[in-house]
């Protein structure tokens, strides 16, 4: 049996061509992953609605606090990633959570279903930051193919979003597979899908270990690339032991959305404070850009708070406003389906061709530096937002054209391009080593923040629309979109001037 270290650091990142090898193992493992996590994300509000009896409002603020605890966790899982487990056994460990937590939803999604959450959200914290962080890995400081290949794994986060997003929710609604499975156990079945892709998912990664010489391995391991001191195997068992004794409390705080305030009025403050102790430690140059990455880190969660009303009051939006045919009829489709999936299905098609085009402009100098590329990101969420405004024009008697709406996503997916799979990228640029995982977690906390406050955006619709006709509420529903839009092009407006002076900041780093 091949080491897992055969090969050195060096051996790993002197590759050629375009991408590592590696990748396209990571790529698949992530794939998977994100099919499971954007199957449960796509039926979470709707399955609020329909089978709990939860109200519009009531939905909308718990999906918010179950999307905010999963991204807040990435910084815990980060956390431990860094200072205990390593990358890899972070990974498993956050992969059999999932598991348990999606078997749980399958076998009773009514008695189970914030018990099952409570699972899937820690094991999301410590699979998502860590397989992110190995990619970054894969190359050496200065590679300028390095963003190309964050895309390329962009576009496999999106190709599990794509089929997960679509696949469960519309055999959970019944526009897949209605003619084979009861209709009593659509959502189990749909519900059980997301335990399979996160099995695939951890045995692929099983089969990739080998190739990934050093990177991931457990602190003190006398082949990790930070070298320390090998801790005890207690430190160890007590992480995971003490994951599951907090289960029943996650559950608790995922059920009741109050508790969500005082989660993220206190996990913010807490990981500032962690993060500047940090800071001090480090000297000048890194610490200018852990403040670079801070700033990126806040603009982002302006950017999370806009574009996740996908996962909340577009899916009722999708639900009650839309109809069901695309291309002018020529095909039927679950509105929520394309709702979820829509923009992955985009980001698939675009996502190899960002990539190419980064190192094209790169090779030429023309290639326009991380900053200039979040402010851009900004403007086409912007101009998204104002074609879903654009969807009540079209409406009949307050159903509207789902071709439209998904324009809106294929703009929408231009701006995400722009910032998601860069803002993975930049991170592991301006950190040090040792915080990696720390800052990929922070990132995935503004993330967190991001869901949180588009939770309560869609609630406030939602609480507007309380018994109005479907034409008022989507005049409501657009009014409220063409705001958002607004607030996204002023965002990069004010991120592409202040570009001067985060470029100070950053040292050199593009």
């Amino acid at each position: 049996m091949a080491s897992e270290t055969h090969k050195t650091l060096a051996e790993v990142q002197n590759f050629e061509g375009k991408y590592p090898k590696q990748i396209w193992r990571l790529f698949f493992s992530e794939m998977w992953e994100r099919f499971c996590f954007y199957g449960m994300r796509g039926m979470l509000v709707f399955f609020m609605i329909t089978q709990l009896n939860f109200g519009e409002k009531e939905a909308n603020l718990q999906y918010g606090a179950t999307q905010a605890f999963v991204y807040a966790f990435t910084f815990i899982g980060g956390l431990f990633a860094d200072k205990v487990l390593g990358f890899r056994k972070s990974l498993v460990f956050g992969g059999l959570l999932m598991i348990v937590g999606s078997v749980l939803l399958s076998i009773d999604n009514h008695e189970f279903f914030f018990f099952g959450l409570a699972f899937i959200i820690i094991g999301t914290g410590f699979f998502k930051p860590n397989i992110s962080t190995m990619v970054g890995e894969l190359y050496k400081d200065g590679d300028i193919r390095r963003d190309a290949g964050f895309s390329l794994f962009y576009a496999g986060i999106n190709l599990g979003a794509f089929l997960g997003g679509y696949i469960c929710v519309a055999i959970g609604k019944g526009y897949m597979l209605s003619s084979v499975i009861d209709e009593a156990y659509r959502w189990n079945v749909a519900f059980g899908l997301a335990a399979v892709g996160m099995l695939i998912s951890l045995i692929n990664f099983q089969f990739t270990k080998h190739e990934l010489g050093p990177i991931g391995l457990q602190p003190g391991h006398p082949d990790a690339i930070i070298k320390t001191k090998p801790l005890p195997t207690w430190v160890e068992y007590a992480v995971y032991i003490g994951t599951l004794l907090l289960i029943p409390l996650i559950q608790i705080m995922v059920s009741k959305t109050e508790y969500t305030d005082y989660f993220m009025y206190t996990i913010g403050p807490l990981t500032l404070i962690y993060l500047f102790y940090e800071m001090s430690k480090v000297g000048k140059v890194e610490r200018n850009k852990l403040i670079a990455a801070l700033i990126f880190i806040l603009f982002s969660i302006v950017f999370w708070g806009i574009y996740e009303q996908s996962g909340g009051s577009l899916s009722i939006f999708a639900a009650k406003n839309l109809n069901d045919t695309i291309l002018g009829g020529t095909f039927t489709l679950d509105p929520n389906g394309v709702n979820n999936s829509g923009g992955a299905f985009f980001i698939i098609a675009l996502a190899p061709l960002f990539g190419l085009l980064w190192i094209w402009l790169a090779k030429r100098k023309l290639e326009p530096n991380t900053i200039i590329k979040f402010g851009l990101g900004f403007l086409f969420l912007g101009l998204g937002f104002y074609v879903l405004y654009a969807t009540r024009f079209f409406a009949v008697d307050g159903m509207t054209s789902l071709d439209v709406f998904t324009l809106a996503l294929l703009v929408i997916t231009v701006g995400e391009l722009c910032l998601s799979p860069i803002g993975l990228s930049i991170m592991t640029k301006l950190s040090p080593a040792k915080l990696q995982g720390i800052m990929m977690g922070m990132w995935f906390l503004a993330s967190a923040y991001g869901q949180y406050v588009a939770g309560l955006i869609g609630a406030n619709m939602a609480e507007a629309r309380e018994g109005d006709s479907l034409m008022d509420k989507l005049i409501t529903y657009t009014e409220g979109y063409k705001q958002l839009g607004l607030y996204s092009l002023i965002a990069g407006a004010i991120l592409i001037i202040l570009s001067p002076y985060i470029k100070r900041l950053m040292h050199g780093v593009n």
